[in-house]
């Protein structure tokens, strides 16, 4: 590995299911890379309109005009067959179409030059060229390698999908690896001189669409081994939206007696402003939620409390403990044998979440230092460093 194209850098990546982040070892450690919008995080969203191709934040802003021609949420489909049972559930709930392609792969319909079909793999490719060109501006230079992370739960044939869409990318992908490994070495717990025996890491991980826990080792030498995996591919952020939108759809609906749900635009700029509203009640008590012109002319304000949003997501933070403790179980480890319990993922920040998973593990101080956002494609340019120059005990 140390002979490795030196000249060119080698970045991590964290391809998620609603947001991706890029992030390089350089001047002895990670920089996190914005985007040309300045933000350290881009949506995992592809948008087509007549000739043009949209990737990113362009896309997501114009989903709510423009929602059967949106691609999100693509790692969903990725590596998978059609007739897969998640799949044919996803499709349910996705607004653009999804047929079964010749070799029984899922492929996704947009009108597009005429009309197009693309599989997972070349959506993702499109997310992941996104973020080789970030870095290639930011850098000032051609990137050709990369670390691409996956869910510690993909079969054999996702990751392989996955790389087959950084190729795509025109990057040389020479690691895949699970998020939880990533998260756990950016808080630098391979580092071989801190271990004494072995140590137990627990890795919280609440994004934007999917929920998952992983139970790891890490032995003397560095080596992280995942011990054990649970998780809802349908738990996260995306959801505690769905409900604040619900909320305030019943509450139009009582004041003016007028449903407003059928209305893609309507419903669009109601979800973009709860999502908003979810992350100030992260770090403020209450919030106001304000449209002019929502529906028919209406404008429509509500108040908002952070009371009120636990409330309505409480059964989904219950359910993200019940599924924490059926990993510790299938780890067969008691929660007093955690050494250090990890979140990530942007949904982490909510106040009752954190609670929750403190009270479950006694009061036990968390590890959230590294932003939650970042951690994992952090994990990966450190990753990416270190197979650049062959010092790595990472199993593969």
């Amino acid at each position: 590995m140390a002979g490795r194209g030196n000249n060119s850098p080698a970045i991590g990546i964290d391809l998620g299911t609603t947001y991706s982040c890029v992030a390089v070892w350089k001047h002895n450690r990670v920089e996190i890379i914005p985007n040309d919008q300045g933000n350290r995080t881009t949506p995992s969203s592809v948008a087509f309109a007549d000739s043009e191709r949209i990737i990113g934040d362009g896309a997501k802003n114009q989903v709510a005009l423009n929602p059967a021609n949106t691609i999100f949420g693509a790692k969903r489909l990725i590596g998978r067959r059609f007739s897969d049972s998640k799949v044919q559930q996803d499709i349910k709930l996705l607004p653009f179409k999804v047929i079964k392609g010749s070799s029984g792969t899922p492929k996704i319909v947009v009108t597009y030059k005429g009309q197009e079909k693309f599989l997972a793999e070349e959506i993702s490719a499109m997310i992941l060229g996104k973020m080789k060109e970030t870095a290639e501006a930011y850098l000032g230079k051609v990137v050709k390698y990369a670390v691409i992370t996956v869910p510690a739960y993909f079969d054999d044939s996702q990751p392989r999908a996955t790389k087959r869409a950084g190729t795509i990318a025109g990057l040389d992908v020479i690691r895949m690896i699970d998020e939880p490994t990533a998260a756990a070495v950016a808080y630098g717990l391979d580092n071989k001189s801190d271990i004494v025996g072995k140590k137990n890491v627990l890795v919280f991980d609440l994004g934007g669409g999917t929920f998952d826990v992983s139970v790891m080792t890490i032995d003397k030498r560095g080596v992280l081994e995942v011990k054990a995996v649970a998780g809802d591919t349908h738990l996260g952020g995306d959801d505690f939206d769905n409900r604040m939108v619900d909320h305030c759809a019943m509450e139009f609906k009582r004041r003016c007696d007028k449903d407003l749900t059928g209305n893609q635009q309507a419903m669009g700029r109601l979800r973009f402003t709860s999502d908003k509203a979810k992350w100030i009640l992260s770090y403020a008590n209450r919030t106001s939620i304000e449209l002019d012109g929502l529906y028919e002319g209406i404008d429509f304000s509500m108040k908002f409390t952070r009371a009120k949003f636990e409330d309505l997501n409480m059964g989904s933070f219950n359910k993200c403990i019940d599924i924490l403790e059926t990993c510790l179980n299938d780890a067969n480890m008691k929660k007093s044998c955690v050494d250090q319990v990890i979140l990530v993922g942007g949904s982490t920040r909510i106040p009752k979440v954190q609670h929750m998973v403190q009270e479950f593990f006694d009061g036990r101080e968390l590890c959230n230092s590294v932003n939650p956002d970042e951690a994992v494609a952090y994990g990966a340019a450190v990753i990416a460093a270190k197979v650049k120059c062959g010092d790595i005990l990472l199993d593969a």
